[in-house]
Parts: structure tokens; C-alpha cells; sequence
């Protein structure tokens, strides 16, 4: 009686011993979920306060209702809080789901409800019927998917385990990154994981190490405004399952599996790491008066913040809280990371409003909080990749001190001082000198390496950066909700013109902005991130909260790469001389103090040495030397809207002897191929001084021996 069998009919039927299994038997309480095991699976699942549960067996996704209802006997089938039963006959692929009865008291975190038909929460597939509808789940519900991790072939797959100073990472959706008509992929596999196969080779070209998936976790896409759909994906049903939208096969639950699989072995051959945005801090259930899929029907009071009246904290603006520092809900969190890394072979996690997980159980936080030692202690989680967003919805900011030991995180400070120097705005030379040298302010207390900020000028959140340089103020009246949503605060400058305009000054003025982010972003102390579509000026047209936007605005658009040629070409180029730095081979395990000592890196203003921290100041230029001593770089980044003359350190002798000297490498001012060249057919940068045009950065280059770079 599984997802692949014959129809049985709709209406419930109780078991009562006879049939077409062999007596159910309580077995193991671990591990729970529905596990295949000999003979059969065994299911189990944690429901504190429940008087009585029952297990749901379905013959088809669309099902209404069950076909066979086991009812669980208190007594047999339950230890502790835990229900659990071994029915014998059934296999991977059997649909199932949970229904508990017990006391409606929210004040006591008791919500059951005996006609909630409840998702399993460490359910590995889940089953999404057509005409599924958040308002009315039950009418036709959800199911569970018993899955089995054996039998797939992973072909010698292992998480690739690249050093942070060795990652660019690619902030990309899977939907949105394939689902455009124009990408070229047949219809069926636009907006999967199959999709994201078949353009491995653009990102292969474009030399990005890591992608960072935006959710992936099944999740409610009809959390959104009415006609609209949640694109983004933070609206989780589960922790466990893919999302089924994203395989070419939806109503096939465990191919759904498999092709995520798929995609994560293709992109580790190519030698690129997946990284998952994922969302523990909430759930798609919301708060009072949302609908219950699954926590809340099992177990309202243990998975959830709550008031003394019963009532959701919301730290994560969505509505509810998860309680991760409450145990149960700590080991969901921990099996739930143990599975994407030794079922799924992801490579680490971004964990969105992590700064969330370090609260207690009245909302404060924790000097040491229990959830995050655990993830950061786990021995299977070793090597993997942790990346925190240091903040929440309700105002808890713990960039530059967020607790632990391994985490990176996202620099949100780095994204606010690089937009507005250069926006062109006061003060702010002293800061964008600490965020070019991996803002030791931030990470410089303790020994951290210099790849512990993750810089990033846009992400899926905000401007996308095309626009960030083309809108004053955001332009979400497509969401729905009056232009209220989205941050009013995002540090853009329209340069002029507010949206589109064929103003070829403005254009021009655009085209150097974005050229300059990009160069700050991706050759600054630090790991670079980038938005999916930036490097060929992804548009959303002033949207900055495009979560309810699956459609042109927020996809890839695929004319893009030949129309933008030369930006790419720019991008490709600037990942390529990064990777010439010292500081990002294997071999040189330095802290980012002992890099900063050990570079010799040295500011200046327009005069050497003499770096001008006025408040009127719009200029700074640093020299980097590296390790070994044979090469130099030279930035210098002129934010005013004059053109600046900047002093040349004199070279030493072996940049004499062997006739290098000064080559200009970047120039942001000047157009494609000529903005980036590779430094052996670089311009030569004579004399004592180095004009730098309004609103530029450029980026001279000595070697002993000029590198050879295929830009």
C-alpha cells in the first residue's frame, strides 16, 4: 500500500488485525520517522501531551482520506512522549501521516486537534497532492513519504571540504536560476535540480566555488499574498525533505530525492560545494490562528516559543519561533543536519536569523546557547561549512560576535560601509579601510582566519545590484501590500535617473558603479559572495523584496550572459586575479592578525602614507605585498566626482631588473576588455603618480615574473 500500488478506495478503515498485514507491534522508539526495516518500517514520532495518536496509511498522493488507520495504544506504543509501531508489509514509497488527540488549551502549549491530518515531522520525502490548499490542509492533506538512504549510487561522492579562503560563493535559487523559457531546458526540467545540472558548465565559467541554495527544504509556496506565490522558499514544512516543485517528477516523491542527489554529485565533479540556506528559526505554520501541518498538532508547547497565555513569540517576523534550545527540538535540528550531510553529501549551511537560535526560552539571549555548541561540537558536522546571518526580525545584531568558534557569517556591516562609500557618502574612509582588510574591528579580538566575514554587497534579500545603482527607493507595489514591505534603508543611488533610462551618461556613470562593487566585493580580505545575476545586471526593477515573485522579475534571464558579455567577462576576470593572493592557498594557515602583519599592507591617500580620514574624504589607496615578496597590488578607489591623482610607491629592485614596473590591471573607467586585463598584457603605469578617473578603482599590478591568467 505505497505511492506506486493500486487504488484501494477512500474511506478510512480501522485495523483490526486481518487484512493485508500482519499484526503491527510496537518495536523501537529510535530513530524516529517512518524506517524501513526488516520486514517492514517502523514508525515513531514525539507528541507529548497527546491521549491518543493514530498512524494514516494512504494508497496515492491525492488521496483525501486513508485507506488504514492504525491507532496507536498508549500502553504497546508509547515510551516517554513518544509513539511509536513496526508495521510489517510496507516498504519505501508508503504514504503515511499522523493524527493526535489530546487537550486544546493553548495556554499550556496544547493545540491538538483529532481531525488534523499532521505531516511527520522527520518525514524524508514529503507528498504535496494537486489542489492542495494551505487554507483547508486537511481537506485534502499532506502526506509523508517513507524513504529508504540505501541503494543510491553516490560513485565514490564525498563533500568536497575547500578551505573558506579557497570559496567564492553564488547566492543562487534553484527555481528561479533555470525556470526562464529562454534558458534553453526543456519545460519540464526548468526551475529543478535536474535544470541546475545541465548550466553547470556557465557556472564552471564563471569560476564560483560554492553555490549557497536559497531553501530547499519542502516548503508552503502558498505563504503569500492572495495570486501570489512564495518564491524564496522560508516558509518550511519540513526539515527533512526537498522541496517535490523543484524535481521533475513532483507527484514522485523519492525521485524528487534522488535528482537533488543528482545535482549535488554533478556539482561536486565539477568542484563546486553546496552550501543550503537553511531555515530553523520558524515554521510555516505561523502564528495564532495559521494553519497546523505538523508541529503544532503534535506538540504546540515544546517546538514553539510561548508566552504565559500561549500566545507565539515572533522573533523571525513570520508569525511563530522555533523553541531550539528546548532538547527535543535541538536533536530535530542536529538529525536534521546529520541527514543533509551523510544522506545528501551537502557541503555546509547558511543559517538564516541564526542570531534566533541563541535564544532562551523567554526570548533573551544565551551567553552559551546550547543549540549552537551542539551543531558546532557535532563530529559528523566537522569540516562542513557553518555560516550564520548574525541577526533577527526583532533586532538581536551580533555581527562580529556570534558565538562559537567555527561559524562565518554574513558581514552585514560590509554590505551597509561599501554601498555607501561608493554612493559617494562622508566618513567613511576609516570603515571601508577596515572592511577591505576582512574588518578586523569585527573578527580581529579572537584568532580568526581572514576568510571568517562573508562580504557581500547584495543578496536575495534587497537590491539586486543592477538596481541598487539604478533606484533611490524601492518599487514593490507588485507584492501587494502598498509599497509598505521591504527595507526603506538600502544605501542606493540612481545615479541620476530613477529606473530605466537611455541617458548614456547616466548608463556609463551605472556601468562604473557596478564595477566598482564588484571589484571591492570580490578582492577584499574575506570570503566573496554573489547574488545569482549580478555579474550580467540582473534586474527586479526596484523590487527589493521580490519573496512573492516567481516569475521574469526574480528569474535568471539567459539573454543576459551575451547581452552583458563584457561585465561577465569582468566578473570571471576578477575571481581569477583573486585567486593569485597568497592568502588563499592551503598552505598559508594564517590568522587575519597575522596576515595583516605578515602582507605589509600599507594605506595611503592620494599622498603615500598619508591616508585622509576626513569626513570630506572620498579617497584611499592601499599597497599589498605578498607573502613571498614578488608581487604587488596597488588599489586605489576614488569615490568623488573629480578625478584624483594618486602617489606610486616606488618598486623594489627586482621589479627594475626584470623591467615589469607598475601595470594597470583594473580601471572601472574605462570599457570592456579594457576595464580588466590580464597582467601580462597590461598597460604599463609610468611616472610618479597614476590618474584615477571620478567614481573608479583601479588596481595596479608588479611581479618578478608578470602571472598568466586565461580573462
Amino acid at each position: 500500500m505505497n505511492a506506486s500500488t493500486g487504488h484501494r478506495g477512500t474511506e478510512e478503515r480501522h485495523h483490526r488485525g486481518v487484512g493485508a498485514f500482519a499484526e503491527p507491534r510496537a518495536e523501537r522508539v529510535h530513530p524516529l520517522g517512518g524506517c524501513p526495516a526488516q520486514g517492514g518500517v517502523n514508525f515513531s514520532v514525539y507528541a507529548r501531551g497527546a491521549e491518543q495518536v493514530e498512524l494514516l496509511l494512504f494508497e496515492r498522493i491525492d488521496d483525501a482520506r486513508p485507506s488504514l488507520v492504525l491507532p496507536l495504544d498508549a500502553k504497546r506504543h508509547r515510551s516517554g512522549h513518544y509513539w511509536h509501531l513496526f508495521v510489517p508489509g510496507v516498504a519505501a514509497g508508503q504514504l503515511y501521516a499522523w493524527r493526535a488527540e489530546g487537550p486544546f488549551v493553548p495556554a499550556r502549549g496544547q493545540r491538538f486537534d483529532p481531525q488534523a491530518v499532521l505531516l511527520d515531522p522527520y518525514g524524508r520525502a514529503v507528498a504535496l497532492p494537486r489542489g492542495w490548499q494551505r487554507a483547508a490542509p486537511h481537506a485534502l492533506p499532506a502526506k509523508s513519504v517513507v524513504f529508504d538512504p540505501r541503494g543510491y549510487d553516490w560513485e565514490g561522492d564525498r563533500p568536497l571540504r575547500r578551505p573558506f579562503a579557497q570559496t567564492v560563493i553564488y547566492e543562487m535559487h534553484v527555481g528561479g536560476f533555470t525556470r526562464n523559457p529562454n534558458s534553453g531546458i526543456a519545460a519540464g526540467r526548468r526551475g529543478t535540480f535536474a535544470g541546475v545540472v545541465e548550466k553547470i558548465p556557465y557556472l564552471m565559467s564563471l569560476g564560483i566555488t560554492a553555490v549557497e541554495l536559497m531553501p530547499v527544504f519542502q516548503f508552503d509556496a502558498q505563504e503569500a499574498p492572495a495570486g501570489l506565490t512564495n518564491y524564496w522558499g522560508y516558509a518550511p514544512m519540513s526539515f527533512f525533505a526537498p522541496h517535490a516543485a523543484y524535481g521533475t517528477r513532483p507527484d514522485e516523491p523519492l525521485s524528487v530525492v534522488d535528482e537533488f542527489r543528482d545535482m549535488v554529485k554533478a556539482l561536486h565533479r565539477a568542484g563546486i560545494e553546496v552550501i543550503l540556506d537553511v531555515v530553523y528559526n520558524h515554521t510555516s505554520e505561523g502564528g495564532d490562528g495559521g494553519p497546523t501541518f505538523g508541529w503544532r498538532g503534535l506538540a504546540d508547547g515544546t517546538y514553539y516559543l510561548l508566552d504565559g497565555e500561549g500566545r507565539y513569540a515572533n522573533y523571525s517576523g513570520t508569525g511563530n519561533t522555533l523553541n531550539a534550545n528546548r532538547s527535543v527540538v535541538r536533536r530535530m535540528i542536529i538529525d536534521s543536519l546529520h541527514h543533509w550531510v551523510q544522506v545528501m553529501h551537502v557541503d555546509g549551511f547558511r543559517f538564516d536569523l541564526a542570531a534566533i537560535l541563541s535564544r532562551d526560552e523567554e526570548g533573551r539571549p544565551l551567553a552559551s546557547p546550547p543549540v549552537l555548541a551542539d551543531i558546532e561540537s557535532d563530529p559528523v558536522l566537522a569540516g562542513t561549512k557553518l555560516i550564520a546571518e548574525a541577526w533577527d526580525a526583532a533586532g538581536l545584531y551580533q555581527v562580529g560576535h556570534f558565538v562559537g568558534e567555527n561559524w562565518k557569517e554574513w558581514n552585514g556591516r560590509f554590505r551597509d560601509d561599501v554601498r555607501a562609500f561608493v554612493r559617494g557618502d562622508p566618513g567613511m574612509v576609516p570603515v571601508l579601510a577596515d572592511r577591505l582588510f576582512g574588518s578586523p574591528d569585527l573578527y580581529g579580538a579572537r584568532p580568526r582566519e581572514p576568510a571568517q566575514s562573508i562580504n557581500f554587497v547584495t543578496c536575495h534579500d534587497g537590491f539586486t545590484l543592477a538596481d541598487l545603482v539604478s533606484y533611490d527607493g524601492k518599487h514593490n507595489e507588485a507584492n501587494g501590500e502598498g509599497n509598505r514591505d521591504g527595507s526603506n534603508d538600502n544605501l542606493s543611488w540612481n545615479c541620476g535617473v530613477e529606473g530605466e533610462t537611455s541617458d548614456p551618461e547616466v548608463l556609463a556613470l551605472r556601468s562604473r558603479q557596478v564595477r566598482n562593487l564588484l571589484a571591492i566585493n570580490i578582492l577584499a580580505l574575506g570570503t566573496p559572495m554573489l547574488l545569482m545575476g549580478d555579474e550580467v545586471r540582473r534586474s527586479q526593477r526596484g523590487n527589493n523584496n521580490a519573496y512573492c515573485q516567481d516569475n521574469a522579475l526574480s528569474w535568471f534571464d539567459w539573454s543576459a550572459p551575451a547581452r552583458e558579455a563584457g561585465l561577465l567577462r569582468f566578473v570571471r576576470g576578477l575571481i581569477r586575479i583573486r585567486f593569485l593572493r597568497e592568502s588563499v592557498q592551503r598552505e598559508h594557515q594564517l590568522t587575519l592578525a597575522e596576515l595583516l602583519r605578515d602582507a605589509a599592507l600599507q594605506l595611503h591617500g592620494v599622498h603615500l602614507g598619508v591616508p585622509d580620514e576626513a569626513w570630506d574624504s572620498h579617497s584611499l589607496a592601499i599597497t599589498a605585498k605578498s607573502l613571498s615578496g614578488d608581487l604587488l597590488m596597488h588599489f586605489a578607489l576614488n569615490a568623488w566626482w573629480q578625478p584624483l591623482e594618486f602617489e606610486l610607491p616606488a618598486l623594489p629592485d627586482w621589479a627594475g631588473r626584470e623591467g615589469t614596473g607598475w601595470r594597470r590591471v583594473i580601471d572601472t573607467a574605462r570599457d570592456a576588455p579594457h576595464d580588466l586585463v590580464a597582467p601580462e598584457a597590461a598597460e604599463r603605469a609610468g611616472g610618479e603618480r597614476h590618474r584615477v578617473e571620478p567614481r573608479s578603482v583601479v588596481m595596479l599590478m608588479a611581479a618578478a615574473r608578470a602571472p598568466v591568467l586565461d580573462i
